[in-house]
């Protein structure tokens, strides 16, 4: 295993220049940084994470705030986190994954003064997110992949959920439906201000009104079993319900056999779209769901770079980016049917 003191020896300097380079504590000239970090290449030499961190005071050590423990983590959650932790080594930074619910501001601050982690990456924000006001009360280095009700001098990124929820009805109405349903995320979380819930049912109710048609909303709680009873519910209210628009995949199983067990045959007699949704699960499940997808690799890329950026520029840039989901037709959604045997 080679030390610092081989890179040292390779490429001709003391070996405190070589801990300079590396830790960046002092300036050193560009040829001598760069011939220093080839002779760590040539020798596959890794500098200490730890050792780094405590010469410069800081860790090079980042986290990704994701509370997950009540719906846990599925395709598209670890597809933020994948695609975050390989942009973060790619900066040199390790990225480690809280993904307990921390809710309570002086639970987090305590975490923060712990001096563990350089940077927060937070997820799952709500319309008034207290950790949000936490971090800018006490200029805690973070950015947010999602919003809040005020984002002002946060960098941040989120899902475009109004454009996303029109392009999803329009798709639908274009098909010629013009009764369907939005399964939101659970009511608690809509109750509770959670960002995604809140914009996607105002998106959907004005994008119903706007064109004319008829359309329920019903929250759902993260399992197939309450999609099946939402589906029942939903048809209990308007049998001329012909598609439905699921916004958590993880119900999708109770919703297929929901329709199934009428024996309706999807989409001849009726259509599903999942929205923010993954397409290894679109394409996982038969028939395959048409789906507007979430950007989760970009996201997860936007929302660590912004925060590297944060941590590693003296001026700190502010940016904020919103992303539509991608409609990808597949065989789950089709034309409205013209009659339809009723089962109940």
């Amino acid at each position: 295993m080679p030390t610092m003191q081989d890179v040292a020896k390779h490429a001709g300097v003391a070996l405190s220049t070589v801990s300079y380079a590396i830790n960046g504590t002092r300036p050193i000239s560009e040829e001598t940084r760069e011939r220093i970090f080839a002779a760590m290449k040539e020798l596959g030499y890794r500098p200490n994470v730890l050792a780094r961190g405590l010469a410069s005071k800081r860790s090079r050590i980042i986290a990704l705030l994701l509370p997950a423990a009540k719906r846990g983590l599925g395709l598209t959650e670890m597809e933020f986190v994948m695609s975050a932790t390989e942009v973060a080594r790619e900066h040199g930074y390790h990225l480690v994954l809280w993904s307990t619910e921390i809710r309570d501001p002086q639970e987090l601050q305590q975490l923060m003064q712990q001096g563990l982690v350089d940077g927060l990456i937070v997820m799952e924000i709500h319309e008034q997110d207290e950790r949000v006001d936490l971090l800018r009360e006490i200029q805690f280095p973070f950015s947010m992949i999602g919003r809040s009700a005020n984002n002002d001098g946060i960098n941040h990124v989120d899902i475009d959920f109004g454009q996303t929820m029109d392009v999803v009805v329009e798709h639908l109405a274009s098909l010629g439906h013009t009764h369907f349903a939005f399964l939101n995320h659970a009511q608690e979380e809509y109750d509770a201000g959670y960002g995604p819930a809140v914009r996607a049912q105002h998106r959907f109710v004005q994008s119903v009104e706007v064109r004319g048609l008829h359309g329920l909303t019903h929250f759902c709680e993260a399992d197939a079993k309450d999609g099946y009873t939402a589906v029942n519910n939903l048809l209990a209210l308007d049998p001329n319900l012909t598609a439905i628009i699921v916004m958590n995949d993880r119900i999708l199983p109770g919703v297929l056999r929901a329709i199934t067990d009428r024996g309706w045959k999807i989409p001849d007699d009726f259509s599903i779209v999942a929205a923010v949704s993954s397409a290894r699960i679109a394409e996982m499940i038969n028939p395959t769901i048409t789906t507007a997808e979430a950007p989760a690799k970009e996201l997860g890329r936007l929302g660590t770079e912004m925060l590297i950026q944060c941590l590693e520029e003296e001026e700190k840039a502010f940016s904020e980016v919103l992303i539509p989901c991608e409609l990808v037709i597949r065989e789950s959604s089709g034309p409205c049917p013209k009659v339809r045997a009723m089962v109940f």
